[in-house]
């Protein structure tokens, strides 16, 4: 019995099975992992071992989170530390998820501004990689952040809020080179309902022409297409109940209501995505594309996403597009959405509102890493940026041209951690290497 303790510390270091992503097509490089269950217990953690890296929700479809030596999971520091309904901002334990926080925000009159396609990735992770949703004023995740703590590389427990400027630009999207994010304080709204309508066969020719139009024609507006024909699979349109419903307009820009509720891949089952066919539900219902219990998307594919500025929307689509024939054998399916500007030093959205194409991989690790940087190579006179947590080719030499802050940032993080226990692999590879 008295072993009792030391038998359970044991285990949840080293688990008996490999750790692998969420989509599981990447083992990672250690099983070891240990579980704080509040900042002291992370703080000793950190202060004692000498090299390690936080693991989020596993959703990152490279090496960004991974680790050599050892992990830290805050899966369960995942509370609401306090509500201030006067300021409009909640205060949450790094390891929240989205699907977690939302209900419970949503139960107390409130709401975050955005949300990305998944609601089963944790707030910290979200941030950290600038991880998004959709609409022509929405900023990514990250933009709801007004202040931070996170646990550096000695154990030390740091504070950054939207007055300390700079070092609050640099930490927010912070690419897990800082330190360990602890909590996190977010802007909320009153809570709204939405509806949600999907559109079918959308022509390319009107994308041309009304691109502007269509992507701001609701509070988000995602385009599905498999670059395989004259139209864009999917148009799917998520606004507010206030605004007039949609229902009875058969038509948008010469897309087809769709009858029944679909899956991006339309081959697909609709049973684990959100409501569509304009039945108003709760905000967080219909962000999202996926619900909470179900296995998102498609479950073994490879991601791909690249940004950019939203003035080259079209040519970039269109570039890629070209491609249509050589890209479709290995596609499910990509995703374009719109995204605004932010401050943050390394968002893809920097000082830019942006449109990201994204790609849904079927799981063929060589053909997609031999498409790669023939898709950089199409999308690199837009000055394109990828996104920090799925697979890209682009060099650190040509990253650190991408990002004008990126010196700044490496010289703040090594502030934080000068012996370098949170770098990685992929850190020293993409950011450190220039």
């Amino acid at each position: 019995m008295a072993a009792s303790p030391l038998v359970s510390s044991l285990q949840s270091w080293y688990p008996q099975e490999k750790l692998h992503n969420w989509a599981g097509n990447l083992e990672y490089s250690t099983s070891k992992i240990s579980y704080p269950k509040n900042i002291a217990e992370l703080q000793d953690l950190i202060k004692k071992s000498p090299r390690l890296k936080v693991l989020g929700t596993k959703h990152c479809f490279n090496t960004i989170a991974d680790s050599r030596d050892q992990f830290v999971s805050l899966r369960d520091m995942n509370k609401v530390v306090s509500l201030n309904e006067t300021a409009k901002t909640i205060t949450v334990e790094g390891g929240m998820k989205y699907g977690e926080l939302c209900p419970w925000l949503n139960g107390k009159g409130f709401a975050i501004h955005n949300l990305a396609s998944l609601p089963h990735i944790s707030v910290a992770g979200a941030i950290t990689t600038a991880t998004h949703g959709s609409g022509v004023k929405n900023g990514n995740l990250s933009t709801a952040v007004t202040a931070l703590e996170f646990v550096t590389a000695d154990g030390s427990l740091v504070k950054l809020s939207e007055s300390d400027g700079d070092k609050f630009n640099a930490a927010v999207v912070g690419l897990g080179a800082i330190g360990a994010i602890s909590t996190v304080t977010l802007k909320i709204q009153p809570a709204f309902r939405m509806r949600q309508y999907v559109y079918e066969k959308l022509p390319w020719a009107q994308l041309k022409d009304h691109f502007d139009e269509i992507m701001s024609a609701g509070y988000s507006v995602s385009l599905f297409t498999d670059w395989q024909s004259e139209n864009i699979n999917e148009v799917w349109i998520k606004d507010h109940e206030s605004v007039p419903d949609r229902k009875g307009n058969a038509e948008f820009f010469g897309a087809k209501a769709s009858t029944k509720n679909v899956h991006p891949i339309i081959e697909l089952s609709a049973e684990n995505c959100t409501e569509q066919m304009g039945v108003p539900g709760p905000w967080y219902e219909r962000m999202p594309h996926f619900k909470m219990g179900f296995t998102p998307s498609s479950g073994k594919e490879l991601q791909a996403e690249f940004f950019v500025p939203k003035q080259h929307a079209v040519e970039a689509m269109l570039a890629i597009q070209k491609m249509g024939k050589q890209i479709g054998p290995h596609l499910f399916i990509s995703e374009i959405r719109t995204i605004d500007a932010d401050s943050f030093w390394m968002s893809p959205c920097n000082h830019q509102p942006s449109v990201a194409i994204h790609f849904t991989w079927k799981q063929e690790w060589e053909p997609v890493m031999k498409l790669l940087p023939v898709i950089e190579k199409e999308l690199a006179p837009f000055n394109v940026r990828p996104h920090w947590g799925k697979l890209f080719t682009i060099s650190a030499s040509r990253l650190n041209e991408l990002y004008p802050e990126m010196s700044d940032f490496k010289k703040l993080a090594t502030g934080y951690d000068p012996k370098g226990k949170f770098r990685n692999a992929f850190l020293d590879k993409n950011i450190y290497a220039v």
